[in-house]
């Protein structure tokens, strides 16, 4: 998709802000709402979303929903989101259902992982925000007191337009069905904003992986500093060598992980690359539990970030269909790199003598889980 220009654009790191604006925002829709998300649930939290879509198909906006099924389907709100829907007469689809006796059968390890909200063609949301309860709704994570921890960005201008027209292309590879688009108010787009933006979709049905080679492209070109915030940090070759090249030629360059991980398997993974990168001079942070940090975003220098919902790991590269917003201006650059000193602050910077001590049974697991990490 073409870089465009007359944008403006907003952080919003925690979820009461996150939900409040979308909810607002469909609160004001006019024409039309459209939703996607890998996870869509309604629980107790994101009642008062659900509530401002029912309100806007009572002033007659059409809603129209997507949520993968298998990425949605685990938890305990799945099928009171579906009555609900139903109930209120919003137009909703599955994405990628696995449904064999229905005569619906995708590969189960392609989802759809993207996360989106578009307002009237106006105002969009992206970034890594599945619309649940921070705790994911199960009582196991209550328990233990776990919280994810996402970013999300309140984008407005012309772009807003290639967000949707990611949704338009997703509706119909599930319904056949050619959703209107807003070309005339794309055409009027307000352009008060300063900031450049390009969407950068990417999944199994594109010929190159786009969002690698966004990666890549953007970490070869930093000169001073890049930061990456990743849940999921299992890299592919070239992936790793752009990152361990760019700390070696004297790019100030910073990981924040989670301290704690939800996939077992991915967080071991993720543990067998940490020797590599502190030996190349890139500086561990690991965020603190009870927290799960599910942001997915990249800052390279002061004026380049790319937010989005594509982990940094090889399910993201091959399987799963994402979406990246890069954006170019200092204002937003500047908002981000307050998001990363708010990491920077309560995180713990891992050093290599700490992790070469670590106990031989944690090496054995790391390793172990690296040889399976293209499947994971």
């Amino acid at each position: 998709m073409p870089l465009l220009e007359g944008n403006t654009a907003r952080v919003l790191p925690h979820f009461e802000e996150q939900l409040a604006e979308m909810t607002e925002a469909v609160h004001g829709a006019r024409r039309y709402v459209h939703v996607e998300f890998y996870i869509l649930s309604l629980d107790a939290t994101t009642a008062p979303f659900f509530a401002a879509l029912e309100a806007a198909l009572a002033r007659g906006v059409r809603v129209q929903v997507l949520l993968d099924h298998l990425g949605s389907r685990g938890y305990p709100g799945y099928r009171k989101t579906l009555k609900e829907l139903q109930r209120m007469g919003a137009q909703w689809r599955l994405m990628l259902p696995v449904q064999p006796l229905k005569g619906r059968y995708q590969r189960p390890d392609l989802r759809n992982h993207r996360k989106l909200l578009v307002v009237d063609g106006e105002v969009g949301f992206v970034g890594s925000l599945n619309l649940i309860d921070p705790s994911y709704d199960r009582r196991r994570n209550r328990r233990r007191g776990l919280l994810w921890r996402d970013l999300l960005a309140r984008v407005e201008g012309p772009v807003v337009h290639e967000v949707d027209a990611l949704f338009v292309t997703d509706w119909y590879s599930e319904t056949d069905e050619l959703v209107a688009t807003s070309r005339e108010q794309a055409a009027a787009s307000h352009r008060a904003g300063q900031l450049l933006c390009q969407m950068a979709p990417s999944g199994p049905g594109f010929p190159s992986e786009n969002n690698l080679a966004l990666f890549n492209t953007l970490i070869y070109y930093a000169q001073r500093r890049l930061s990456i915030t990743s849940p999921y940090f299992v890299p592919d070759e070239s992936l790793l060598v752009a990152i361990t090249t760019a700390a070696r030629r004297g790019v100030q360059v910073e990981l924040f992980v989670g301290e704690i991980g939800d996939q077992f398997l991915v967080f071991h993974a993720q543990h067998s690359y940490y020797r590599a990168l502190l030996e190349a001079g890139v500086r561990i942070y690991l965020y603190p539990a009870p927290f799960i940090l599910h942001a997915k975003h990249v800052s390279v220098d002061e004026l380049v970030t790319v937010v989005g919902s594509s982990n940094m790991d090889i399910r993201s590269f091959l399987l799963d269909l994402e979406l990246s917003l890069m954006s170019c201006g200092r204002d937003f650059a500047d908002q981000m790199r307050a998001v990363e000193d708010d990491y920077r602050a309560v995180s713990r910077e891992l050093t290599l003598q700490e992790w070469a001590r670590r106990p031989w049974r944690h090496r054995f697991v790391d390793d172990l889980a690296r040889l399976t990490s293209a499947v994971q």
